[in-house]
């Protein structure tokens, strides 16, 4: 076959671009559905940026704990910009198209972030081990620097999975199916309207999300069953409190995280499922990221005071 014309056939088996189908088609819960996630979009904004300014701005939450927390809001509120401006034009546009470089964006950049949560996580579990079970250590072991290079490992780790997955979406074709049966460009959705042997892409994408989720939750689990051991030896109620309400907005981001994650992952290959997953997805790229400056804002006293001294001296 001569070069120009293998050139243009291989062209016409690929698309330039996509089209994002959303959440849903249903034209009555278009409008009531924008306006829902306009104001999520909203809350999720104004939270964590709130709780990063507070961060800043009070010197008493200059700790690994909040330095944690700080990224944990940078990470959600980035994430949010990455798949929310397309998901709301989908519900006023009749024809949400997305070109093929900007789906790849926007599938590398989720799979950043998303796997970056995942670790920061689990950095906290640790963190919270450390001072419940460590607590005459915890300065010496969760030093400012230690709490960078988690944190630079935490990203780099998000960043080379995604690189790795969004490498591989780079070679497959399409040949003009450019449905995407979802609100973003996520992997296995992508995946499901290709034309290419996917088998390689299906077996690295399982075994990122199998390795993150395995490994984070091992060592989320351990950190906990070790505070647990060490909660039931305690002899004070006080310290049987404070423990308690140390974990319990790290175990409740963690559980709503993982537990959608999950559901929205599990046997992503059939049709049936990546619309489960798409329900699903929603839990943890809009609920989580409104949720978590609520859950660390109402059961944490040191945030609370922060508000109050950043109150008055905004009246003042």
């Amino acid at each position: 076959m001569p070069p120009m014309k293998q050139m243009a056939t291989e062209n016409e088996s690929s698309v330039s671009e996509f089209i994002l189908m959303g959440l849903t088609d249903q034209p009555g819960l278009q409008l009531p559905l924008l306006s829902l996630f306009f104001v999520n979009f909203t809350a999720i904004l104004v939270g964590n940026l709130s709780l990063m300014s507070l961060i800043i701005l009070n010197s008493h939450l200059h700790t690994p704990m909040y330095f944690f927390l700080f990224n944990l809001s940078f990470i959600d509120f980035c994430y949010s910009f990455v798949f929310t401006p397309k998901m709301l034009m989908s519900f006023v546009l009749e024809k949400n198209t997305i070109s093929f470089r900007g789906c790849l964006s926007q599938l590398f950049f989720f799979c950043f972030f998303v796997n970056s949560e995942s670790y920061v996580l689990t950095v906290m579990a640790y963190d919270r081990y450390v001072a419940i079970c460590k607590p005459l250590l915890y300065k010496a072991v969760m030093l400012p620097r230690i709490c960078c290079l988690l944190m630079f490992g935490s990203y780099l780790i998000g960043f080379s999975t995604a690189m790795l997955l969004t490498v591989l979406m780079i070679g497959l074709n399409f040949c003009n199916n450019n449905l995407i049966d979802h609100y973003m460009c996520d992997i296995f959705p992508v995946l499901q309207i290709s034309c290419s042997n996917t088998y390689v892409n299906e077996l690295v994408s399982s075994a990122v999300v199998g390795t993150a989720i395995i490994l984070c939750s091992l060592i989320i689990l351990v950190s906990y069953a070790m505070i647990l051991f060490n909660i039931i030896h305690m002899s004070s109620g006080k310290g049987w409190s404070k423990a308690l309400s140390t974990c319990g907005s790290h175990i409740i981001t963690v559980s709503l995280f993982y537990g959608s994650g999950l559901l929205a992952y599990v046997k992503p290959s059939s049709t049936e499922t990546v619309g489960q997953g798409k329900f699903f997805s929603v839990f943890y790229t809009f609920l989580v990221p409104m949720l978590n400056p609520l859950i660390y804002s109402l059961r944490n006293k040191d945030v609370q005071v922060a508000v109050m001294k950043t109150l008055k001296r905004i009246t003042s």
